[in-house]
């Protein structure tokens, strides 16, 4: 457009109408949008009036911008110059008012939006079909599935998108049946509709159902096996989603980045360090790895026992979001590196990143499990006090249990009192490590009484109390807590690990 600009900036005549709209035209088709609605604001001030050539390149150009507010402030001088009617016109605002509903409005906004896009629609003759599917598609996107349905049986005629919105859509509200009863009516299925109902019944935890949609495809591409092995992953399945995994390597299919997060998942899970290095040296291009697949492979050789592989990683991360540095933070204080998780949270900070709950958590975690009363106390009052946070449960229970492992009883009461929470049964488990500590064991019956009105049958804090009495050799009072236990029906489960070599 460079050089039609100045061929137009040195006319003589610039209130041609058709010198202009081929300009908005030039502009809007070569993505310069902003120059296109700059030309636009301009014509008024020549005495020239935008016409149906005019519109449809600023309404785009509006929406493509995510200049919505103009968008509407156009779409008033259309309705006031009496182009609404124009079919390119109606068209443009119609997509623009479809696009606004994935904007960041507020849900109310959303719905006023779609009424405005639906009002078009009404006018639009002739409507496409891929206008009818838009306007379907903004249903669903704000759960609106009867308004949806009620279009979808009204089309002349539909293809396969409309048949795969409109079953996600229900997918989308839980209707089940109502999804399967469509997927079974459709007249073409294609990839989309098969994936949808993996992703259907492994919403509601039937992966029986979902691995048997899966295993009935007559063509699977990559998404088809990534949201078969997230399903297994999600729900705890891991060893299904690592075998998934080799069955799509005999297959030939070639796995992404998507694949690799959902595996790398499972083998964290599943302590399997050697089938994780398989698929970190499987990534080849490096530089199209994205900061999830990264963040993945440091959380997975943290979790397998390799912190130094995970450090080393992570500090090659160039851009790194917030997300990656709590995962950090996290593995090097359950690794018992505590100072160079601290140290991973103040530079985390320096480069201008603010933390989140999580990073909090994980660096509570870190002073508590290390000790630093000072640095743990500074964290947790800096949370909303600094960063605008307010403390979770977690937070609490975590800056109780570094009081009460060192010593600070009343300390942890008095955050006990001044929570905002009702104390859950890991708070009062800190509490009583605490009183441990201490041997108090007046505080210990009370604590114990307390967690045991939570009825959250949780055998931890009746065993500490019986191994409490039974360091100091009182052991009536050891079996006296321990037969408790039985008669309120608590049960000790016994610990057990899943490892993969």
């Amino acid at each position: 457009m460079e050089y039609p600009s100045l061929i137009f900036s040195q006319f003589a005549d610039k209130e041609e109408i058709m010198l202009c709209n081929a300009m908005i035209r030039g502009f809007a088709l070569k993505r310069s949008f902003v120059k296109c609605i700059s030309l636009y604001d301009e014509m008024p001030l020549r005495g020239l009036k935008p016409h149906n050539f005019t519109y449809p390149f600023v309404i785009t150009s509006c929406s493509e911008m995510g200049w919505f507010r103009k968008g509407k402030q156009v779409h008033c001088n259309i309705v006031e110059t009496g182009f609404e009617a124009s079919w390119s016109v109606a068209n443009a605002l119609f997509i623009m008012y479809i696009k606004m509903l994935d904007s960041c409005y507020p849900e109310s906004m959303n719905k006023r939006n779609l009424y405005d896009a639906q009002k078009i629609f009404e006018d639009l003759c002739p409507k496409p079909m891929e206008a009818w599917n838009r306007l379907i598609s903004g249903y669903v996107s704000i759960c609106a599935v009867e308004s949806a349905r009620r279009l979808f049986d009204e089309m002349p005629e539909r293809d396969v998108v409309s048949w795969n919105s409109m079953i996600s859509g229900y997918i989308k509200v839980k209707k089940i049946d109502n999804a399967r009863d469509l997927f079974e009516r459709m007249p073409e299925k294609d990839v989309v509709s098969w994936t949808l109902m993996i992703g259907l019944y492994a919403n509601v935890g039937d992966l029986v159902t979902a691995r048997r949609f899966f295993e009935q495809m007559p063509c699977k591409n990559v998404v088809s096996w990534n949201s078969m092995i997230s399903s297994y992953t999600h729900h705890g399945q891991f060893e299904e989603a690592l075998d998934l995994y080799l069955q799509m390597q005999v297959e030939d299919v070639i796995p992404d980045a998507h694949t690799f997060v959902s595996v790398l998942s499972a083998c964290s899970q599943l302590g399997a360090l050697e089938f994780g290095k398989s698929i970190h040296y499987m990534i080849k291009d490096w530089s199209q790895l994205g900061i999830i697949l990264r963040t993945a492979l440091i959380d997975m050789y943290a979790k397998c026992g390799d912190i130094n592989r995970a450090f080393s990683l992570f500090i090659k991360v160039r851009m790194k979001d917030v997300f990656c540095w709590n995962v950090m933070i996290r593995s090097l204080a359950i690794h018992g590196r505590t100072e160079d998780a601290i140290k991973i949270y103040s530079l985390m900070q320096k480069v201008g990143l603010k933390p989140n709950d999580f990073t909090f958590t994980a660096a509570l975690f870190a002073c508590s499990h290390r000790g630093l009363v000072d640095e743990g106390r500074r964290i947790f009052y800096d949370m909303e006090k600094e960063f605008g946070v307010n403390p979770k449960v977690e937070h609490y229970s975590c800056i109780i249990d570094l009081f009460s492992r060192n010593g600070q009883l009343e300390e942890a009461l008095g955050v006990v009192k001044e929570m905002p929470f009702k104390p859950d049964i890991a708070i009062w488990g800190a509490l009583l490590g605490g009183c441990s500590v201490r041997s108090n064991f007046k505080l210990a019956e009370e604590v114990i009484d307390k967690a045991t009105k939570l009825q959250a049958n949780e055998s931890g804090v009746h065993v500490l109390l019986s191994n409490m009495h039974a360091s100091l050799g009182q052991w009536t009072e050891a079996q006296s807590a321990r037969e408790k236990m039985e008669e309120e029906k608590i049960l000790k489960k016994a610990a057990r690990s899943s490892v993969i070599y």
